[in-house]
C-alpha cells in the first residue's frame, strides 16, 4: 500500500491559505488588488468585527462572466499568465490564481458580478472551500466579494487573531498602501458603518492622496521627488526634515505599483536622511520606483511583498539620488529671494543645525584633536586673517555645555593661567550649570524681538533663548510630575472639540491611558472629532489641534510600560507647545526673573526638543579685544 497520496483540493486550499491569507488585512489586499486589475476606478471596503466577521469588497471594474466567476475559484485559475514567459514581464498585481480559491476555503464566500451590459448577473457561494453554489442575480456594475467569519473552520488560526482593532488597523494600512499607489482610484473604507478612509481620484495632485494617508498637516511638507536613468524612474515626495515620525510608519515604496517592503530601500532612504533628522526620528517619503518588469523578480514571497531586482544598487544608487538632490536643494526654506523678503525663524534654526552637523563630522574625522585656539589660528602670531575670538558656550540639547557642538572629549581655547570659563571645559564637566548661575544673570534687553540680552558676572555678555529656556523649564516641571506616583498631574479644565486626521483620532485613543497619565484628557467625539477636556499646567491657551497631532505620534505603544522613559518623548512635545505659547509675546522683567529661577533649579540632563538655552556668552576680555 502507497504510503504517499494526492492531497483533495480542499486540502491544497487551506494550506495555500496559510501562506497568501495571514489576517483579514491580507484578504483587503488580495481582493482590492483583483479590483484593480479589472479596471475599477472606485473601490470600497466595508468591515466588521476588525475584518473577522466581515469583510466586503465591490468596485466597478469589467465583471466577470458566468463562466469566469466559477472558474476564478479554482487553483492556479488566472487571466493573468498564459505561458512561461508571461511570468517573467509581469504587469498585473496578482498573477498566482490562488487568492480566491484561498479565502473561499477558509470563509463563507459569495461573489457578485455581471459583465458589462450584461442583462443578468452571478451570484456564487462557498462555505468553508465546499461545492460552489451558482445563482442567477440582478446585473449590477463591476463585482462584490463579500467574506464572512473568517477562519470559521480553522479555530487554530482564528484563535491567534489579534484583538480586533489591531487587525482593523492593519486593514486600514492595507486600504492606504493601495491608495498611495493609485491616486487616479478611488477608495474608501469603513467600518461598522464609520469611516475609516475616504480619498476619490486625486491623480492630478498626488499630495492630496498623501495627505488623506498621514494627515492633512503633512500636506505643505511635501516636495517633489523624481530621478531618471536607464531603466530605472524613482518618482514620488518626500516630507521637509520638520515633518518626521517616531517610526517609520511613514515610510512607503513601490516597486511597479506594488507596495515592497526591501530592507536595502529603506536603508537607502534613511541613509539619505541620516544628516537631516535628529536621533530618533524616521523620515515621510512615498517612492514610486518602475523598472523594466524583466528586471525585478516578484514571485519571491506569496504575499508579493518582497522582490528581487537584477541591478539591486542601480535602483538604490537612483533613490539616493533621488532624495539626496531635493534635500540639499532644501526647498522648504523657499528662494534666496522669499527668504530674504520674508524670513522666518526657523531658517535660522535649519542653518545652525547644519553648521552644527559638519562641525561635528569634522570632529569625527579627527577625533579627539582640539579646535586651533586663538593662539594658533590664522591672524594669530604669524597668520594672515583675524585671530578667531573664544569659542561661545552652549547648553546642548543633552544638558551640558558645549564648546562648539563637539561630543567626546574636547577641551575649548584657554588663556594660560586661568581656570577654564563655563562651556570651555569638557562637555561632561558642565552637564548643568554652575549653581546659581541663571540668578545672577542681570537683563538688559531683548535682541530682535526674541533674544533676551543679559549681563553675567565680571561683564560676561549673555544671550539666552526664551523658547528653549521656557521649554526646559516646562520640561522639568512636567517629568517631576510624571516621577512622582503619588501625586497626579492638576488638571486644567480646557473644554474644546477638534476635528482631527483619522490616524491622529485612533492613536490618541489608543493611548488615552498614557495621556491621562500625562494629565491629557480626551474622549471621542464622533467621526474624527475629539473632546479635549483638560490638559495640564501651561498648556491652557496652545493650539489644541497643533498638540493633539504632536502626541498622536509622540504616544508609546500600547504594550509599553507607562512611565518616565517611555513617555519621555510625549514630555517634550508637551513641554515645546507650553514654551511656544509662553513665549509668543516677550517676557516682562518680572516673568523673566521668575523665568531664570527656574532655570537654576531645572535638570539640564533630559533631552529637549529645543534645548540651546543660552545662545551666546562672550567674557568681557574678549569684548575689550575686538574694541581695539
Amino acid at each position: 500500500m502507497s504510503r504517499i497520496a494526492r492531497l483533495s483540493d480542499v486540502l491544497i486550499n487551506k494550506i495555500a491559505a496559510g501562506e497568501v491569507v495571514e489576517r483579514p488585512a491580507s484578504v483587503v489586499k488580495e481582493l482590492c488588488e483583483n479590483s484593480l486589475d479589472a479596471g475599477a476606478r472606485t473601490v470600497r471596503v466595508e468591515l466588521e468585527g476588525g475584518g473577522v466577521g466581515r469583510i466586503t469588497i465591490s468596485d466597478d471594474g469589467h465583471g466577470m462572466s458566468r463562466e469566469d466567476a466559477t472558474l476564478c475559484l479554482e487553483r492556479h485559475a488566472t487571466s493573468k499568465l498564459r505561458e512561461l514567459d508571461d511570468l517573467f514581464h509581469i504587469d498585473s498585481m496578482g498573477f498566482r490564481g490562488e487568492a480566491i480559491p484561498a479565502i473561499a476555503s477558509v470563509s463563507r464566500f459569495t461573489l457578485h458580478t455581471a459583465e458589462p451590459d450584461a442583462h443578468e448577473g452571478t451570484k456564487v457561494m462557498v462555505e468553508g472551500g465546499g461545492p460552489p453554489t451558482v445563482e442567477v442575480a440582478p446585473p449590477r456594475v463591476g463585482t462584490v466579494i463579500t467574506v464572512e467569519d473568517l477562519f470559521f473552520n480553522v479555530p487554530a488560526r482564528r484563535k491567534f487573531m489579534r484583538q480586533g482593532a489591531t487587525e482593523l488597523k492593519h486593514c486600514e494600512e492595507a486600504v492606504v498602501r493601495l491608495a498611495l499607489a493609485y491616486p487616479e482610484v478611488g477608495f474608501f473604507a469603513s467600518h461598522e458603518g464609520n469611516e475609516l478612509f475616504s480619498s476619490p481620484v486625486s491623480e492630478h495632485d498626488p499630495r492630496e492622496r498623501i495627505a488623506a494617508a498621514l494627515g492633512p498637516t503633512s500636506f505643505p511638507h511635501l516636495f517633489p521627488v523624481e530621478e531618471r536613468r536607464l531603466g530605472v524612474v524613482v518618482t514620488g515626495y518626500l516630507a521637509s526634515p520638520e515633518y518626521t515620525l517616531p517610526n517609520a510608519r511613514g515610510l512607503y515604496t513601490f516597486v511597479n505599483r506594488r507596495y515592497i517592503r526591501d530592507r536595502g530601500l529603506i536603508s537607502t532612504v534613511q541613509r539619505a536622511f541620516q544628516d537631516f533628522l535628529p536621533a530618533g526620528r524616521q523620515p515621510v517619503v512615498v517612492l514610486h520606483i518602475d523598472v523594466e518588469p524583466r528586471a525585478v523578480d516578484v514571485n519571491v514571497h506569496p504575499q508579493k511583498m518582497e522582490v528581487r531586482f537584477a541591478d539591486a544598487r542601480g535602483v538604490q544608487d537612483a533613490i539616493s539620488a533621488a532624495l539626496s538632490r531635493v534635500l540639499r536643494a532644501a526647498p522648504w526654506l523657499g528662494t534666496p529671494e522669499q527668504q530674504a523678503a520674508n524670513p522666518q525663524p526657523r531658517d535660522a534654526a535649519h542653518y545652525a543645525h547644519a553648521v552644527e552637523r559638519f562641525l561635528t563630522r569634522a570632529q569625527e574625522a579627527t577625533w579627539g584633536a582640539p579646535l586651533p585656539t586663538a593662539m594658533d589660528a590664522p591672524g594669530g602670531p604669524g597668520g594672515s586673517m583675524p585671530a578667531r575670538p573664544l569659542t561661545p558656550s552652549y547648553f546642548s540639547p543633552n544638558g551640558g555645555a558645549q564648546g562648539s557642538a563637539f561630543p567626546g572629549p574636547f577641551q575649548g581655547p584657554q588663556v594660560p593661567g586661568r581656570s577654564p570659563a563655563f562651556g570651555e571645559a569638557q562637555p561632561q564637566l558642565n552637564e548643568a550649570p554652575p549653581p546659581g548661575y541663571f540668578a545672577a544673570l542681570r537683563p538688559m534687553g531683548l535682541l530682535g524681538s526674541r533674544f533676551h540680552v543679559c549681563e553675567g558676572p565680571g561683564g560676561t555678555l549673555v544671550v539666552l533663548d526664551p523658547h528653549a529656556a521656557l521649554e526646559r523649564a516646562r520640561l522639568t516641571a512636567y517629568l517631576r510630575r510624571l516621577d512622582d506616583d503619588t501625586k497626579a498631574p492638576p488638571p486644567s479644565l480646557f473644554g474644546t472639540t477638534v476635528d482631527l486626521s483619522l490616524a491622529a483620532v485612533k492613536a490618541l485613543v489608543d493611548g488615552r491611558e498614557a495621556l491621562l497619565k500625562l494629565g491629557v484628557d480626551v474622549e471621542p467625539f464622533g467621526g474624527t472629532a475629539l473632546a479635549l477636556k483638560s490638559v495640564p499646567p501651561g498648556l491652557e491657551g496652545v493650539d489644541p489641534r497643533a498638540l493633539l497631532e504632536a502626541l498622536s505620534r509622540a504616544l508609546p505603544p500600547r504594550s509599553a510600560p507607562l512611565d518616565v522613559t517611555s513617555l519621555a518623548e510625549a514630555v517634550r512635545v508637551m513641554a515645546c507647545h507650553a514654551a511656544r505659547r509662553a513665549s509668543s509675546s516677550p517676557l516682562t522683567d518680572a516673568q523673566l526673573r521668575a523665568l531664570l529661577g527656574e532655570l537654576d533649579r531645572a535638570d539640564f540632563t533630559p533631552p529637549c526638543t529645543h534645548g540651546t538655552v543660552v545662545v551666546l556668552e562672550m567674557p568681557l576680555l574678549e569684548l575689550e579685544r575686538r574694541a581695539r
